[in-house]
Parts: C-alpha cells; structure tokens; sequence
C-alpha cells in the first residue's frame, strides 16, 4: 500500500449542504460582529490548498485603519472554528468595498436604524430619518417595516415606503437590497426589515444590467435646422424633377 495521501471524494449532496452549513454560519458571526461597520456579505473562494473569504462592509476603510486588529482577531477564530493552517488549509480573510454607494447598503442602514431605536429614537422619527437619507442620495424607492412592541402591549406591524418598489419577479432578486435585522427592547424583541432599490440600471462585471421595461429616451443630436426640408416641399421638388424628365 502506498503511504501517498489518499482524497475521499465527498458525495455531491452532502457538500452542498456542508458550504450551505459553512456560509450560513459564517455570515451570522460575522452579522453580530461587524454589524455596526456595515456587514453586507461575504464571498467564499475555495481551493484545494486555501480558502479566501472576501467581507463586503460599508465601512471597510475605518474597519482597515483602525480595526486591523479586530480583522486578525476574527481570522483566528474562524480558523480555530473550521481548522484552518497555515500548512495544507490556509485561510485568506480580505475586507472588500461595496460596489455601490453605501447609502443604498440595506444591511448598514438596518445598523442604523437599530442603534436608533435602542437609543431611545421615536419610530417615525427614526425611520423617517433613514428613508430620507437614503432618497436623498438618488435612490428610486425605500420600504422600512417594523413589526413588535412599539408602543404600549399591543404588538403591531408598520409599513413605511417612499418612491417605486418592485415586489415581485426575477428583477426583485437583483435590483433590491434586502436586510432584517432584530431589536431587542426592554418591552421585548422588535423586527426590523428594510428594502432598497437603488436604480433601474446596475453593473454586473463589465456589463450593464437594466430593468426589462425601462425604456431610455436620449436627447436628439444637435444638427443644421436650415437644412431639413419639409415634406411637401420636398414632395413638390422631386415631381418637378419627374416633369422635366418626361
């Protein structure tokens, strides 16, 4: 028997459920850590020598300058978490921008709100504030729900929209940013889900991806007024050209 080091081929399902398991958790440790610098996902690109898990955070410049210790500290706890080494299994963390202004971030904004709320901030007071800025910045539409103990024993649901929201169809997968997030109050846990859609047009690599019943007018070309003839008159030219040639 050779003393080569033998791979055992895991069956197809189970590694789709172990990556499902992997990023589930992951993304829940790193939501209650980086919540408040913004947390918007993660991107896992795995090899078989190393693994580079990529963090999209709104705040990804304060999180490098002064969070470089924070960044180390959460590298060592995932690797103490899934066995990551140095040697045959390395981890690569990288903290990434957004790709997008990060007022249209829906998971920052849900932060906000939720510092908001537990600092005492009415609700219309602090959802209006959130939806203001976020329009502010050119956004086509905002919906912030808040559903819990609000005010006094009864628990109710809130729906505060501004501007043009899809809510249905493919295009609400790519076009609207969704984030919840959970309030917990001295009156008990209040919800908080925010949906952002940012713009009819958004860019995936180096393609344009547009809404399918968007419909761009552009302005008409800037030409000599003088030169254009009018449809009579050209029709009246061209049947005097006709009766000469007879």
């Amino acid at each position: 028997m050779s003393d080569e080091r033998r791979v055992k081929k895991l069956n197809t399902k189970k590694k789709f459920v172990a990556d499902g398991v992997f990023n589930a958790e992951l993304n829940s440790f790193l939501t209650k850590v980086l919540g408040m610098e913004g947390y918007a996902g993660i991107e896992v690109k795995a090899t078989s020598t190393s693994t580079e898990i990529r963090i999209k955070a709104a705040k990804h410049d304060e999180l490098l300058d002064a969070g470089a210790k924070r960044v180390r500290e959460i590298k060592s706890l995932i690797e103490k978490r899934y066995g990551f080494n140095d040697d045959d299994n390395k981890v690569e963390l990288t903290i990434r921008p957004l790709d997008y202004d990060r007022a249209f971030c829906a998971a920052a904004n849900a932060e906000n709100l939720k510092f908001k709320l537990l600092s005492g901030t009415p609700v219309r007071t602090a959802v209006n504030n959130i939806m203001g800025g976020v329009m502010r910045r050119g956004a086509v539409g905002v919906q912030v729900m808040i559903a819990g103990k609000t005010r006094g024993q009864r628990a109710k649901a809130q729906k505060y929209i501004m501007g043009y929201l899809i809510s249905t169809g493919e295009p609400k997968k790519e076009f609207v940013d969704n984030a919840v997030r959970h309030c917990l109050m001295r009156q008990g846990a209040i919800g908080i889900k925010i949906q952002i859609m940012q713009s009819v047009e958004r860019k995936v690599g180096k393609n344009i991806q547009v809404m399918p019943d968007f419909i761009k007018i552009f302005d008409p070309k800037d030409e000599d007024i003088t030169k254009i003839v009018p449809g009579v008159e050209f029709a009246q030219r061209n049947r005097g050209g006709d009766d000469m040639q007879n």
